[in-house]
């Protein structure tokens, strides 16, 4: 009888010379799809972010945090600041200040400038806002800076249908040495500027100064891990090349200026980390026929995106 039910089921077994598997499983799954369809692929983000242009919706952006808020501190620095176009909240002048010049100017430039708070505090408060530094009666509170997202950067450039050219700085930690690299990311059309969120310059009221107002117009993001922001780079269809004094390839050699390309720049002392390095498709270096040991970050990255912006042209 059991023989009987085994011959009646209607399961059926193993297809002969199948090697156990049924006939499914033998068959192809098809070409190979094309890479705007791979999920994943650089053309497939490419198309996705065409699509979203033509149908303009706005590309969420993530935002890389904020800063602290700043306050700069005397008469000169805040005269300064304010001269310099440095964002300010509000300006705390101190009762029955001596009214010299350098008040007097910072007053007329806080007013002409509209959207700052002018605030009378007595010396005591002062005194314990600044935790006892020398304010001289005037104190500039400066917002906390919003961060872009290190693909934001990127994102911005493609959709513009550029080339992205990003400066990244590692271990660079004078922020007179950020706003530098900020100006001259400007100046050539770079799309902007990434630091590490630690152990690194901000963007402070100095770097502010020194980027001469060009930091209202070009982004800088923060990123939480800098090898893991340039590795996503990479993924992106974005060559990373590091400046260094022993670099492999000589600036005027490197091919890759030409195309999308993050540029990092390591500290004047230490160049770049060895995590950091060891990511990086190219290494550089700069030809120096003076006997320079090193540049700076600000010099350096000014070559280097004076170099990619007349390739480019």
């Amino acid at each position: 009888m059991a023989a009987n039910n085994r011959r009646m089921s209607g399961k059926k077994g193993a297809q002969v010379g199948s090697g156990g598997k049924r006939r499914r499983g033998l068959e192809g799954k098809g070409p190979t799809p094309p890479a705007e369809m791979r999920k994943g692929h650089a053309k497939q983000r490419a198309a996705q972010a065409k699509a979203r242009r033509s149908q303009g919706r706005p590309q969420q952006r993530r935002g890389g945090g904020r800063s602290a808020s700043e306050l700069v501190v005397g008469r000169n620095p805040v005269v300064e600041a304010l001269r310099e176009g440095v964002p300010a909240s509000t300006l705390y002048v101190q009762q029955f200040i001596d009214n010299d010049e350098r008040v007097r100017e910072a007053l007329q430039l806080a007013a002409e400038r509209g959207g700052i708070n002018l605030m009378e505090a007595p010396r005591p408060e002062l005194d314990r806002m600044t935790n006892g530094l020398n304010h001289q009666g005037l104190v500039l509170q400066v917002p906390p800076y919003e961060y872009a997202h290190p693909s934001d950067l990127a994102d911005a450039a493609f959709d513009e249908g550029e080339d992205p050219l990003i400066v990244a700085l590692d271990g660079v930690t004078d922020p007179r040495n950020l706003g530098a690299v900020v100006r001259s990311v400007s100046a050539f059309g770079g799309h902007g500027v990434v630091v590490p969120e630690r152990r690194a310059a901000g963007m402070t009221a100095g770097a502010w100064k020194t980027s001469a107002g060009t930091a209202a117009r070009t982004p800088v993001a923060r990123a939480t891990n800098l090898t893991r922001a340039l590795e996503a780079y990479q993924k992106a269809g974005i060559v990373v090349v590091g400046l260094a004094a022993d670099g492999e390839v000589e600036l005027g050699e490197l091919e890759a200026l030409d195309g999308p390309v993050v540029i990092v720049v390591g500290s004047e002392g230490k160049g770049l980390s060895r995590l950091v390095g060891e990511t990086c498709d190219f290494r550089v270096r700069i030809p120096m026929p003076g006997g320079a040991e090193s540049l700076n970050a600000g010099v350096a990255a000014g070559i280097v995106l004076y170099e990619a912006a007349r390739r480019r042209a």
